[in-house]
């Protein structure tokens, strides 16, 4: 599945290659309750056809308008603003008075946005930087926690698996987890050294980890950008996982299991492994988010849910934490 930037990528090279007119407009800094994040893009077509989103709906009638027009042409970037005025944010339905501002590039180069989505394609985090006075354009290699840049005259945006996820365990939960997770930006990568699962693992962009659990968390270098999921359903294989996991900076660790196979779990780590009660303490589990799921791709929702609760400082109270937690394969009673 592709993620959002590439679904803009490819909609505007293909625009292009059918002779099309296109721009690219890029979140550059927003104020108060905006729809959609700094960095979010959106394509734009010279009939009106568009791919992303800049606002969530707000305003995109206002830029397909401005391109019907004309006042989207050349090729010189410029900078738009929405709800400088709370009628104006009124008008163009922005809540609570929020403010947009856009870098809109009318025609952005073609060679460009195929060597980004080649980039991107292969697992590359890279950084976009344009200089509206020039208009000139760098594709440059990105690190782990940059932030976008807009200084009003130079916007830098972040592109790529912004973050990492290391999945234990090559299932049917992980067939349906490991998709989803890139749609939202996730690097994937896959471990389980059980023969019987590993060797008909063939997802395109989530390798398979060579090793047992233990030596890929350690390869993987987990930083507060990753997070690590255990599904197995085997001890052996989720314990070895779980005491390099909860000892590192990741921001996520979570394993399947039922509520009583999670409580002796824990006790087992505390008891028998070199953690603390802190440690163990950000174990999620049972994992997910309670919203009833019985079949796999609902147990991958309901995990991928809890893991963006947590990445956007989110509290899940436990009492509703948790979808897989049944005796047996994990689905709470």
């Amino acid at each position: 599945m592709d993620s959002q930037d590439l679904q803009v990528l490819a909609a505007l090279r293909r625009w292009r290659e059918e002779g099309h007119r296109a721009a690219l407009v890029t979140v550059a800094q927003t104020w108060g309750s905006a729809p959609r994040p700094a960095g979010a893009w959106m394509a734009l077509r010279d009939d009106g056809r568009v791919q992303g989103s800049v606002s969530g709906g707000c305003i995109e009638d206002d830029m397909i308008a401005r391109m019907l027009d004309g006042r989207i042409a050349g090729s010189q970037p410029f900078v738009l603003r929405y709800g400088v005025t709370r009628e104006e944010a009124n008008r163009f339905g922005l809540p609570c008075g929020g403010t947009l501002e856009l870098v809109v590039e009318p025609a952005p180069d073609a060679a460009q946005l195929a060597e980004l989505t080649t980039r991107i394609e292969a697992g590359q985090l890279v950084r976009r930087e344009i200089e509206l006075d020039s208009g000139a354009v760098r594709i440059l290699d990105a690190c782990r926690g940059e932030a976008l840049l807009w200084d009003g005259t130079r916007l830098g945006t972040i592109h790529g698996p912004h973050w990492r996820l290391l999945i234990i365990g090559a299932g049917q939960i992980a067939r349906y987890l490991a998709p989803m997770a890139q749609a939202l930006d996730y690097a994937v990568s896959v471990c389980d050294p059980r023969e019987e699962y590993s060797v008909e693992w063939d997802l395109p962009g989530a390798p398979l980890v060579a090793g047992m659990p233990d030596d890929a968390v350690l390869a993987m270098g987990p930083d507060p950008h990753t997070a690590i999921v255990a599904l197995t359903h085997d001890p052996k294989l989720d314990d070895m996982a779980l005491l390099e996991a909860l000892k590192s900076p990741a921001f996520y660790v979570g394993a399947l299991g039922s509520r009583v196979n999670n409580a002796a779990r824990k006790e087992r780590l505390l008891k028998y492994f070199d953690l603390s009660e802190g440690e163990v303490g950000r174990l999620h589990g049972p994992i997910g988010i309670h919203i009833g799921s019985r079949t796999p791709p609902e147990i991958a929702v309901s995990i991928l849910a809890e893991m963006t609760a947590v990445k956007n400082g989110v509290v899940v109270p436990r009492a509703e934490a948790s979808a897989v937690a049944s005796v047996g394969c994990g689905v709470r009673p």
